[in-house]
């Protein structure tokens, strides 16, 4: 039999974070369950918490505490909910002194403990999480964070395909290696992308078949352009000329810029598998059979012999891009990675100060590179 949940864990519920939609979907669904039964328009108490300015979030703040305070009509029970608060982000209404005051009281009603038939729920978007209020939250009740996978920082593709490998889950479906990798690259970590998504592979496969594969994904998912240019520096990682041939004819067809795709696909890729294959041959490392995994390889390695890889902006390494690199590095030699470096100064300089075809420049430097000693 489970345990018994503690009453203020029970009571207090908090759902927060950047992703606006799916924190209103599950604020939703704790409300409804929060919600006494048979209560009518006296079971719940909900206050709108978006403020345009300073004096209204504190005013929002006091109604709330006024509604915690006051009992239940005949006795019964009810749900306060303060809706979609405004005013717990960084924002000058947030750090304004009324709103901090009201919040401290807020907090000392909630740690005083509420009556047993009162049951609170808080809902808001972009929390400062820095706040004490937040802080204590976490320790007066159960709180849910929902973020958004921001995909402009370096090393967003781990926190994505955890994302989609739990979305998954909850479809009763499984997915690894290239499939998620490029699910992940085609949805860029949205979560209702990811849910839509999901939901049409689950009615393709069907009830017989529950493993997702790349094909899948590509013949049912759109590519995005981060999955396209993803794509392109797969093929050629996977020395796949006539595919890397043809998702170049089509990101050239899309109106991508040819000097975009040396930098942001071709280069980046060359640069990965030579630092990887470096670094394999140097400390006799393994191939990775997942590329999450190879950053648990990197973590038993001296600081030295990491300290030229690529990082995230919080310092630490960018396991993921390394580890998908690592996964192929066996089909190149250090020689071949060395020169396609090379060719592809070559072609940068081509594109910049010639009048050849942008497509047979990049064409030329695909074909040098994944051709070479094959």
């Amino acid at each position: 039999m489970p345990a018994a949940k503690p009453k203020a864990a029970a009571q207090i519920c908090a759902v927060v974070g950047s992703d606006e939609a799916e924190v209103k979907r599950v604020a939703r669904e704790y409300a409804g369950r929060m919600t006494p039964a048979g209560g009518g328009d006296f079971a719940s108490d909900v206050i709108d918490g978006v403020a345009e300015n300073a004096d209204q979030a504190a005013a929002r703040i006091h109604q709330t505490i006024e509604a915690l305070l006051t009992f239940p009509f005949f006795g019964g029970e009810k749900l306060v909910w303060l809706k979609s608060a405004s005013f717990l982000a960084d924002t000058p209404a947030g750090r304004a002194a009324p709103v901090i005051e009201a919040l401290e009281k807020l907090a000392e009603i909630l740690s005083g403990g509420l009556p047993e038939s009162t049951r609170f729920l808080l809902s808001a978007i972009d929390v400062d999480k820095r706040r004490s209020f937040y802080k204590g939250l976490a320790k007066l009740g159960k709180v849910e964070v929902f973020d958004k996978v921001d995909a402009t920082k370096s090393g967003w593709e781990e926190e994505a395909a955890a994302l989609a490998r739990e979305q998954a889950g909850h479809h009763g479906l499984r997915i690894s290696g290239e499939a998620l990798e490029l699910f992940t690259l085609s949805t860029g970590g949205d979560r209702r992308v990811m849910a839509n998504e999901f939901e049409k592979l689950d009615l393709f496969l069907g009830a017989e078949r529950r493993d997702v594969t790349a094909g899948d994904v590509r013949e049912l998912v759109p590519l995005s352009r981060a999955g396209i240019v993803f794509e392109l520096g797969n093929a050629l990682a996977a020395r796949n000329l006539s595919r890397s041939l043809a998702i170049l004819e089509q990101l050239l067809f899309q109106g991508e810029s040819p000097i975009g795709i040396l930098l942001v696909a071709i280069i980046p890729t060359v640069r990965s598998l030579l630092i990887v294959k470096d670094l394999m041959t140097r400390h006799k490392l393994s191939r990775p059979q997942q590329p999450f995994f190879f950053g648990k390889t990197l973590e038993r390695l001296p600081e030295a012999a990491i300290a030229h890889l690529p990082r995230k902006k919080d310092g630490t390494v960018n396991a993921y891009v390394l580890g998908l690199a690592a996964i192929h590095a066996h089909r190149y030699d250090m020689a071949e990675l060395h020169a396609a470096l090379g060719a592809c100064l070559e072609a940068n300089a081509c594109l910049v100060t010639s009048s050849m075809e942008p497509e047979v420049v990049l064409s030329q430097l695909l074909i040098r590179t994944i051709s070479r000693n094959v």
